[in-house]
């Protein structure tokens, strides 16, 4: 008969796995993809959420900007006893402007501090 050497091998035939050091890496790795995974799509989906809560059943009041008008007149208006540079920035803030710049007949929603 033949007789295999088996002297690598543990008792109970259970076999030894050994990582290198890339192994080591790529096995992290592959357990952490879900977490950061699951991490991205909560940050992504976190923010909507937040944004379409309460909010959704807010009303404005609006301003139309005349001919001649800029933001400081238009802030100068509707609070006369704010500082206007205050008032330009929540009016560019709540509106979404990308710039100071108006235009004649432009809507313009007044935040809810300086409706009269």
């Amino acid at each position: 008969m033949n007789h295999v050497d088996v002297s690598g091998a543990q008792a109970g035939g259970r076999v030894r796995l050994r990582l290198t050091r890339r192994g080591r890496f790529v096995l992290t790795m592959l357990a952490a993809l879900p977490i950061v995974i699951g991490a991205f799509v909560f940050a992504l989906n976190g923010g909507g959420a937040a944004a379409s809560g309460d909010q959704a059943n807010v009303t404005f009041h609006y301003v139309t900007v005349q001919s001649g008008d800029s933001l400081w007149s238009v802030a100068s208006r509707i609070a006369p006893n704010a500082d206007p540079r205050d008032v330009i920035a929540d009016l560019v803030n709540l509106n979404g402007l990308d710039s100071a710049v108006v235009t004649p007949g432009q809507q313009l929603a007044i935040p809810s501090q300086y409706e009269k």
